[in-house]
């Protein structure tokens, strides 16, 4: 997965225009279910509320003309009811716009949790769905030569997307709750040309595939820590793995922080602004990466801030 900005590998024609391809979070625990449609929200193992409702903004190398912009709209629900093979289901609206090219994609999510109890353990099994349009401002993307430009019209193309997830969480000791799972949340492989009167340029989008495995350590005041590792594998790039640790306090605030191989660290908080005897949840939370590879300072720092509703039914 190229980390740069479009534009730097633009020279001959046909264009290859090749840009960050998946969204990328600083809080990933939030936005679980985008890259893992078989994910269970996190709400249900630290609240026990299992429909949950998130919305998030993130921008990226903010020291960076046109860096990356994300903003996102989810939701999901398990039905805890029953036993055997109960509904896992929700989806997501995201948009991205990284310099000229950006996409924006509707998706639906659903499957089954194979479970003797829900409330214990689960095997779950997902596919998302969805409908993306990518775009290129043609306009945008000079050459060499300052006054040529790769054409005139802004370009867009839609195109059908699928996601594959799996997802095993287990109760273990006194109430902690151990977690993992598998996906390629974009299964199918694309080659986008896009054609004016001008010459022919494209994108390609290639598989990526995601590991991840966190605990969940409650304790008797009803705090909890929650370590986990997010694994992100595209061809011809480098395993990047993401390590984390969040601590929620006994009162409303939480506080994690994490370092990735790719060269970031980053570091979240967040508080809980409404609550009823855990029978709902309102939380905010903040995420901050900074960059300390060797391209990375000259980025700037990344700011992300997710508002999350939650409750039981």
């Amino acid at each position: 997965m190229t980390r740069i900005l479009p534009l730097l590998l633009l020279s001959l024609a046909p264009i290859a225009v090749f840009a960050q391809q998946l969204s990328l979070f600083t809080q990933y625990r939030e936005n679980a279910t985008l890259v893992n449609p078989a994910a269970i929200e996190g709400d249900y193992f630290a609240y026990g509320q299992n429909l949950t409702f998130g919305v998030s903004y993130r921008t990226q190398w903010v020291g960076l003309t046109n860096g990356p912009r994300t903003q996102t709209l989810r939701g999901s629900y398990l039905n805890t009811e029953y036993s055997g093979v109960t509904l896992l289901a929700g989806g997501h609206l995201i948009n991205d716009q990284t310099g000229p090219t950006g996409f924006t994609g509707v998706y639906g999510r659903i499957g089954g949790v194979v479970s003797g109890d829900p409330e214990y353990s689960g095997l779950s099994i997902a596919l998302s769905a969805g409908l993306v349009q990518y775009r290129v401002d043609a306009s945008d993307i000079r050459l060499r030569d300052p006054n040529d430009v790769i054409g005139e019209q802004d370009q867009a193309q839609l195109f059908p997307d699928v996601g594959l997830g799996l997802y095993y969480y287990q109760m273990v000791g006194d109430g902690d709750f151990f977690y993992t799972g598998v996906s390629v949340p974009q299964v199918i492989g694309l080659d986008l040309t896009f054609q004016d009167e001008n010459g022919e340029f494209f994108t390609k989008r290639v598989q990526h595939f995601y590991g991840l495995l966190g605990f969940y350590k409650f304790f008797s005041d009803d705090s909890f820590l929650e370590p986990s590792v997010w694994v992100k594998y595209a061809p011809n790039a480098p395993i990047n793995a993401d390590i984390n640790l969040r601590y929620q306090m006994p009162s409303s605030f939480w506080i994690g922080t994490g370092v990735s191989t790719g060269g970031n660290f980053h570091m979240d908080a967040g508080v809980i602004i409404g609550q009823n005897t855990f029978d709902n949840t309102i939380r905010i939370g903040y995420g901050f990466d900074y960059s300390f590879s060797s391209f990375g300072p000259t980025a700037g720092s990344t700011h992300e801030i997710n508002l999350t509703f939650s409750f039981e039914k």
